[in-house]
């Protein structure tokens, strides 16, 4: 028996369906699947420079897919908004986290789009479930997206057959920059803690 593997499932998809399946693995993608995006438009690039799929289809397609399982995640999210408010509404880390999503959602939701693409599914999750507005949401991550799909589809076509080492690299600086975040972020936190009154 042999194992099914997604991503060669999608990329064989790519090369067979052309665009269509590029905007379902991108969708699935948004809804928290495992597949690597990022690696699918770099490859929708070399494709589009090798004659395999059309440009303009792909890129469009593939905003759509990846806009409407955006879409969907936030929507769970604010499906969850009623059982976050009972368990956390009283909470002043929670209040004074969405006050901060209020004010800055904006930019966390366009960033997460192509720099800290591992955060955009729960930063996804948060919009939805602290009340974030939904068209608010949809222009940063129409904005967001399109960046993400003119960047890495263009270092695509750039790179032409080299794409899969392009992806790695995109891989591992993301995942890294994520570390970073994080460990900024838990070093403030323990810094501020310790400089209260006891």
């Amino acid at each position: 028996m042999t194992d099914f593997n997604l991503t060669e499932f999608f990329l064989t998809g790519m090369i067979t369906y052309g665009p269509p399946a590029l905007a379902l693995a991108l969708l699935l993608g948004a809804l928290g699947i495992p597949v690597p995006g990022t690696l699918f438009v770099l490859a929708a690039g070399a494709f589009v420079r090798q004659g395999v799929i059309d440009l303009a289809t792909a890129a469009g397609l593939g905003l759509l897919g990846v806009v409407l399982g955006d879409s969907a995640s936030y929507a769970i999210g604010r499906f969850a908004k009623g059982w976050v408010e009972r368990r956390f509404g009283r909470s002043a880390a929670w209040q004074n986290a969405r006050a901060t999503f209020e004010h800055r959602g904006g930019l966390a939701i366009y960033l997460t789009r192509f720099l800290l693409t591992p955060l955009a599914l729960p930063t996804n999750l948060i919009a939805g479930g602290s009340g974030y507005g939904f068209w608010r949401f949809l222009a940063y991550d129409l904005a967001g997206e399109f960046t993400w799909i003119v960047l890495y589809g263009g270092l695509g076509y750039l790179f032409g057959s080299q794409w899969e080492l392009i992806s790695q690299f995109i891989s591992d600086f993301s995942g890294l920059l994520v570390g970073l975040i994080a460990l900024g972020a838990g070093l403030y936190f323990l810094l501020r803690r310790r400089r209260r009154p006891q």
